[in-house]
């Protein structure tokens, strides 16, 4: 059975090879564009969705020359990034899309087992979460907050 690969999938593992164990890479965007016969605007959306704070990544970019993009990996350590999520993304509620880059980011770190992780998108999707629409993301926020407050108090525990 074969799996359909879309061109935003390609781009990311392209960029993730590229970048392999280095904190950063410089590319031209116009350059990536058209090896992959896709719009700059492709390579925008890849990464915007796929290169976010959330999954440990930042981009930097400079105007003209055709659009030259640095893609740095965050390095921080768990304690860092569990409080970073919990003081700053989380006060003000979080969508789901947004709560599945941190849970994603937070596997591949090591903090949460694929399972685990699954478990936890499930207790806070809309399906699960029988609330008003408005207040959704601040429920969905306080319950991951909550999740990661005792993540980080049983890391401190373990260390």
């Amino acid at each position: 059975m074969e799996v359909a690969v879309n061109v935003s999938d390609i781009i990311e593992k392209f960029l993730l090879d590229t970048l392999g164990d280095e904190l950063s890479v410089n590319f031209n965007r116009n350059e990536l564009a058209t090896y992959f016969a896709v719009a700059p605007s492709q390579i925008n959306y890849v990464l915007a969705t796929r290169f976010t704070p959330e999954r440990g990544y930042m981009t930097e970019s400079r105007r003209g020359g055709g659009g030259y993009i640095t893609l740095i990996r965050v390095n921080q350590n768990v304690d860092d990034v569990l409080a970073n999520y919990i003081d700053q993304t989380l006060s003000d509620g979080i969508d789901y899309g947004k709560a599945c880059q941190i849970l994603e980011r937070l596997t591949t770190d090591g903090i949460f087992t694929e399972n685990e992780a699954q478990l936890i998108k499930a207790a806070i999707s809309d399906k699960a979460l029988l609330a008003p629409t408005v207040a959704k993301n601040k429920l969905r926020g306080s319950i991951l907050k909550c999740v990661l407050m005792e993540t980080l108090k049983t890391h401190d525990d373990g260390e």
